[in-house]
């Protein structure tokens, strides 16, 4: 293969090999048609007219470039794996290809050297539209390779794109903007309202709260105030911030995932194709047999024994050239990765189809995966002589001006329960305690009751030990407060997906483990993980933990699928042996993964599962095939038939019974569209 670019390197991708594949494919096609045509349109009154050994010679001039210019690269590869026997599909391809193709040219140069009985009618034996063929269809199957690896790289370069590309320096209290390079560590950085953390620092003053669920995966933005730690990339919110630089460049969190992702996928060991596994003891068996076909041909064989002897031989080579074997594989994973779209599951290659077969535990993300990934009021709780839905009219009248998402949560709940609410004015966001502001005439608060008890406002107690009590179920609680008297909280949660019981359940029945990794508090994902029957669960990760994780769990021998949706998920769905992205989900995430869930439905995981447990299934049928056909074929093609009643293998009969094990093979594979 070729070396793969450092996908953190500056400047976009070089794509010359890609480009290259394309331009030898284009001309191999065009080059391939009229081979085709000659080969194959005897019918065609001005094909008939062509003359035996021009016809050969004209299949000849056009097939030669496909073969050696084309597929250089295959044939280069062939080479490779014949020198360091290692061998694999590109062996067989190419000792097939070249065999074809010098069978052919001999019969062409000395057609007087075959025997009559191998002929037919005036044509001679010549194979050059097989290898044509099987060249430009190989090289379609790199193409498809290709792009697969360009789109990965592609994505975890758009990652370095998440922080800006400028930063506002402060230097004797004047404000420099200057572009991110040149920003070195202690420099104090000026980040404003909705602008993203250019660099790894700390707060120096100011106050603000910072969306961090690019890298958390969790959807509450954190408080930030002086000295607390910031991370390139994120989203300030609408206070403004002085920052001092500690970490800058490839030292930053972000940097640092991203080249997590690219490590984890350059070193993830490669699931070595079924066909490859078969061909690594096919190929010395068909060497060996065309082998002793020509000792035994040269030994015994009547006149010209030599001529009987090379035809036999290379006759053998040429049938075992892997049709149906090449097949088998690329039919079946072409028509189940149809399949899945329709179902909303989208895969990547083959070997994550191949490695979900194989799968014994599932590791998924808490936060947009298992959960709606949006926070919604999920309780409301009035003080005596209060009710709710006036507690919520309250707190949508003032959380209706704040860019909070537990504001944007509140607002919603009460158009979804129809309650309207008055115009809030002298509206102020308290950094670290909730917000205020007058309605009607009456000044309103929500926030938290820490804040409330900091500024003398003492609660019921058995009203404080509910505010605990939700807050150990994973909710979110702010008290609302009319006048100084608190009227009752509002608890909310992130929802989990309708139907993640369900997917659990039957992820559990097919034999599945489940573990939930989470970057969310642990109270919150036991409480998801009670609720959903989760086996195990690891909370308050790192992307680097959730990495460790896997690799930990792979080294016990376990066969591990990721599941998750976030930027932090990243490096882990790419470093499990097979990762599922949420569709709904960061394009990273996806770019990740084998797998991506188009809708963010969990039941796509068990479609996936079936998905690929039915495609391996028809992949080994089909193998199964395509050694029917070389299992009767190849000893045939060696004259085990000619002792008994004087056949060889007819060239046209051979292209018939290699096109009929063809057929079997694609129309196998087409079961899966049903």
């Amino acid at each position: 293969m070729d070396l793969e670019l450092n996908p953190l390197g500056t400047g976009e991708a070089d794509d010359a090999e890609l480009r290259q594949l394309w331009q030898r494919f284009i001309w191999g096609a065009i080059l391939t048609l009229p081979v085709l045509i000659l080969s194959m349109g005897g019918g065609l009154p001005w094909v008939k007219e062509i003359p035996s050994g021009a016809n050969g010679w004209m299949q000849c001039v056009w097939s030669t470039p496909v073969v050696f210019w084309c597929g250089w690269s295959l044939l280069s590869r062939a080479w490779a794996s014949l020198k360091t026997w290692q061998l694999n599909m590109f062996t067989l391809i190419g000792l097939g290809v070249l065999a074809a193709w010098g069978f052919s040219v001999v019969a062409i140069v000395w057609p007087d050297f075959f025997p009559h009985s191998v002929t037919h009618g005036d044509m001679l034996p010549v194979y050059f539209e097989s290898a044509a063929v099987i060249t430009v269809l190989v090289l379609l199957g790199q193409i498809i390779e290709g792009r697969a690896r360009a789109a990965t790289g592609s994505a975890i370069r758009s990652l370095l794109d998440l922080a800006p590309k400028t930063a506002f320096v402060l230097e004797a209290g004047v404000e420099f903007e200057r572009a991110l390079e040149e920003v070195k560590v202690g420099d104090q950085l000026r980040v404003k309202p909705g602008a993203k953390i250019p660099v790894d620092g700390v707060v120096v003053s100011g106050s603000s709260f910072v969306d961090e669920s690019m890298l958390t995966g969790e959807p509450m933005p954190v408080q930030k105030a002086s000295d607390a730690a910031l991370s390139a990339g994120t989203v300030n919110g609408t206070g403004s911030l002085i920052m001092r630089a500690e970490r800058v460049g490839n030292e930053t969190l972000l940097s640092q995932i991203v080249e997590m992702v690219a490590a984890a996928q350059r070193t993830r060991a490669p699931i070595q194709n079924l066909a490859d596994r078969v061909a690594s003891w096919f190929v010395p068996v068909v060497v060996l047999i065309s082998i002793l076909s020509f000792v035994f041909w040269l030994w015994l064989g009547p006149e010209p024994r030599l001529a009987y002897a090379l035809m036999n031989a290379v006759a053998v080579l040429i049938i075992a050239c892997p049709c149906a074997l090449g097949l088998a594989t690329p039919m079946a994973v072409t028509v189940g990765i149809g399949r899945g779209a329709r179902e909303g599951v989208l895969i990547r290659n083959a070997e994550a189809l191949e490695a979900l077969e194989r799968v014994d535990t599932l590791m998924v993300d808490k936060t947009g995966t298992l959960t709606e990934g949006r926070p919604r009021v999920s309780e409301i709780q009035p003080l005596p002589g209060q009710n709710a839905r006036d507690i919520l009219a309250w707190a949508a009248a003032v959380e209706v001006a704040s860019e909070h998402p537990l504001g944007d949560a509140i607002v919603l709940g009460a158009k979804e329960r129809g309650i309207e609410y008055q115009e809030v004015s002298e509206f102020e966001a308290v950094p670290g305690g909730g917000v205020l502001g007058t309605v009607g005439g009456r000044e309103a608060f929500v926030g938290q009751a820490a804040y409330l008890r900091r500024h003398g406002l003492d609660l019921d107690a058995d009203f404080t030990r509910s505010a605990e009590r939700l807050q150990k179920d994973g909710h979110t609680v702010v008290i609302v407060v009319v006048d100084e008297k608190a009227l009752g909280l509002i608890a909310l949660s992130d929802p989990i997906k309708a139907n993640a019981e369900d997917a659990v359940n039957g992820l559990h029945q097919m034999g599945i483990q489940i573990r939930m990794l989470t970057g969310d508090h642990e109270l919150t994902a036991q409480k998801v993980a009670g609720i959903l029957k989760i086996d195990q669960i690891a909370a308050s990760l790192t992307p680097a933990e959730k990495l460790d994780q896997i690799r930990a769990t792979i080294a016990v021998g376990r066969r591990v699928a990721m599941a998750g949706d976030g930027i932090n998920d990243a490096p882990a769905l790419a470093a499990a042996h097979v990762g599922i992205a949420m569709g709904t989900g960061t394009d990273i995430a996806m770019e990740s993964a084998g797998i991506t869930l188009v809708k963010g439905d969990l039941m796509g995981i068990q479609r996936a599962v079936l998905l690929s447990r039915d495609t391996m299934r028809i992949i080994r049928q089909n193998l199964w095939f395509a050694f029917v056909y070389n299992g009767l074929g190849i000893p045939i093609a060696a004259g085990v038939l000619y002792p008994l009643c004087g056949w060889l293998l007819n060239p046209m009969l051979a292209s018939a019974v290699m096109s009929l094990s063809s057929v079997s093979v694609i129309l196998n594979s087409l079961r899966l569209r049903k």
